[in-house]
């Protein structure tokens, strides 16, 4: 047998005696601790089922919640904002009696929370700001869910109302958030909060027009409108003298829900009903005067 076989056999002899010595050494230490591991492994584990039963408890009681309050005929954005918040408290009682399984101790885990919670409150000022704005709304109640409303320059239907923004979808079905702290510091133009509401149209016709026909015209075609309402009565009259038209303000009261369909539906007919009478709608117009020069 060659030196060079004979070296290599001595020193994998030297790796596995090692490699047994390590094994036997890690055995040892585990008959050792076999208490110490156990203990470890169960603690773990019943920190695993505490946050595994404890987030399906915080599921149906937030659940509950939300059940018992729509029982209570409360707005939906108002269920929503109030079922998140019991969520969210609930979670996290649940991860601390699971830090305190594994040997956490409770009043340092509450510790470091208040002054994560003071630094992060701190660094996000506008998120608690966001917070309080949400639950003023949902105190105020300056809109419900459903209703059409447009605040921060954007206009839409209200979807829900969340711990930091409004959900809105706009007409054309796009998704818009709100953050709350927006919706509060800005104007709230509620569309949908009263049941009635008054069309504002304005009619231009030409100054060659008779007035008191025109408006007889006008009169009829609300009349024979079954949607809108007779009390309050419509305003008819002549609201300016315009550089190419006399204009006259249409000014009808029909159901909230009714709105834009009676809106349509009358603007067409005012049209169809002008031309019929020949009562003519100018459009702007510029005469030029030429002046002959010797």
């Amino acid at each position: 047998m060659s030196e060079e076989s004979t070296t290599g056999q001595v020193v994998e002899n030297l790796i596995n005696n090692d490699l047994t010595e390590e094994v036997l050494n890690a055995g040892n230490w585990v008959m050792d601790n076999q208490e110490i591991l156990i203990g470890y492994c169960v603690n773990i584990l019943s920190a695993l089922l505490i946050l595994f039963v404890g987030n399906l408890c915080v599921k149906a009681i937030s659940g509950g919640v939300a059940k018992m309050l729509r029982k209570r005929e409360l707005d939906k954005a108002v269920v929503d904002f109030v079922a998140a918040l019991v969520r969210y408290l609930l979670f996290t009682i649940v991860v601390i009696a699971a830090l305190s399984r594994v040997g956490v101790q409770t009043a340092s885990v509450v510790a470091v929370i208040g002054a994560a919670g003071l630094a992060v409150g701190l660094a996000l000022q506008g998120s608690l700001s966001n917070f309080a704005a949400g639950v003023i709304i949902v105190a105020f109640r300056p809109f419900k869910s459903g209703d059409y409303v447009e605040v921060a320059g954007v206009a839409g239907s209200v979807d829900s109302i969340q711990i930091f923004s409004t959900v809105l979808t706009t007409p054309d079905n796009k998704m818009v958030v709100v953050p709350n702290g927006s919706v509060i510091s800005s104007p709230i133009t509620n569309y949908s909060r009263h049941k009635v509401r008054r069309i504002d149209l304005i009619i231009g016709v030409s100054y060659k027009a008779d007035l008191q026909k025109t408006k007889e015209v006008l009169a009829q075609v609300l009349a024979e409108e079954e949607r809108i309402l007779k009390t309050p009565e419509p305003t008819i009259g002549v609201s300016a003298l315009a550089d190419s038209s006399v204009n006259f303000v249409v000014r009808p009261w029909v159901k909230t829900e009714d709105y834009w369909g009676v809106y349509f539906d009358v603007l067409q007919a005012i049209k169809e009903r002008l031309d019929k009478e020949g009562i003519e709608i100018p459009f702007p117009q510029m005469d030029i005067h030429l002046n002959k020069v010797d």
